[in-house]
């Protein structure tokens, strides 16, 4: 006796996309860039997250060369102020001979100092320079500079 196949109704079962549209749209990753950093450009908002993790914040923007008006100033700068302020932390710079070794900073003259101080500096200011020698202190500067040699 043959007995008949039960056929299965594909109603209510959903279709074969599963509700994504069309069935190319859920194949890969089409809609997400591809793979690896396709799709991590100035629009890339569905990436933003794994690029900002992987590289940080210096992806997006602009870097590179700047123009000559944008230059900034690498020297280290210290205040009359600040030293009154941290002498006693800044003491660690001083040698045995006393000079307070600020190799690396400008010394500036924004503020007082009443202390009586020898300082080594990059280089001191002339208003900076004048304060120091009115109390009683000393400056060298540690600045070279190109003196051209006439024949």
């Amino acid at each position: 006796m043959k007995t008949k196949k039960k056929r299965r109704s594909r109603r209510f079962r959903g279709g074969s996309t599963h509700g994504h549209g069309s069935r190319k749209k859920w194949k890969g990753s089409g809609h997400k860039g591809g793979k690896g950093m396709a799709g991590t450009g100035k629009r890339a908002d569905q990436k933003k997250t794994l690029v900002i993790k992987l590289y940080g914040n210096k992806y997006f923007g602009k870097q590179g060369i700047t123009s000559k008006s944008t230059f900034k100033k690498k020297n280290k700068i210290i205040n009359l102020r600040d030293i009154e302020k941290n002498f006693d932390s800044l003491k660690k710079y001083s040698g045995k001979d006393g000079w307070l070794d600020l190799q690396e900073y400008k010394v500036l003259g924004d503020g007082e100092i009443n202390k009586k101080v020898k300082i080594r500096a990059l280089d001191v200011s002339e208003r900076a320079r004048e304060k120091i020698k009115k109390i009683g202190g000393e400056v060298e500067i540690l600045r070279k500079t190109t003196e051209t040699i006439s024949k």
